[in-house]
């Protein structure tokens, strides 16, 4: 089979759309994913992209995606965050998920990141194992903090 990484396009947004829906019905979470259609799309296809995304092919058929964006590290510098990376079942253990994290990590250096970022569920062993193998630190150190919708209004009232 054929495996090629391509920068997505306009065109592609319902298919990340679904996708990124697919992996929140994975992560258990469905009823999280706010965005729409066409959210996605102005943002991230609009006059000032939010972020980049690329398209995952096995012999031309999409069968993954994958999100990522800079951020900045006041200890580091630049990083590239990756916000999903998701490959449709019945298409995984064809070397796709490697080959991504090779490509995004070219684009780090690329860029001149310092950090290339990403977050996994504890849960998630396969995803775990996979990252364990590429050496990635699995940093149990930090803890994610968040404000939501009307928590976000009612602060900026404060």
């Amino acid at each position: 089979m054929q495996r090629t990484i391509r920068k997505s396009t306009l065109e592609d947004a319902s298919f990340i759309y679904k996708l990124i829906n697919d992996l929140a019905e994975y992560e258990r979470a469905p009823e999280q994913v706010k965005l729409t259609l066409e959210q996605l799309k102005l943002d991230g296809f609009g006059d000032e992209p939010l972020f980049e995304s690329i398209i995952l092919e096995l012999d031309e058929t999409p069968v993954g995606m994958a999100l990522f964006y800079n951020r900045y590290s006041t200890w580091k510098g630049k990083s590239l965050y990756l916000e999903d990376l998701y490959i449709i079942p019945d298409f995984r253990g064809h070397g796709l998920g490697m080959m991504t994290m090779k490509y995004l990590a070219n684009i780090a250096v690329e860029t001149n990141c310092h950090r290339f970022e990403w977050q996994v569920l504890d849960w998630n062993e396969p995803s775990i194992k996979f990252y364990q193998s590429l050496q990635a630190d699995l940093d149990g150190e930090w803890v994610n903090c968040r404000l939501e919708g009307d928590l976000i209004k009612q602060l900026a009232l404060k």
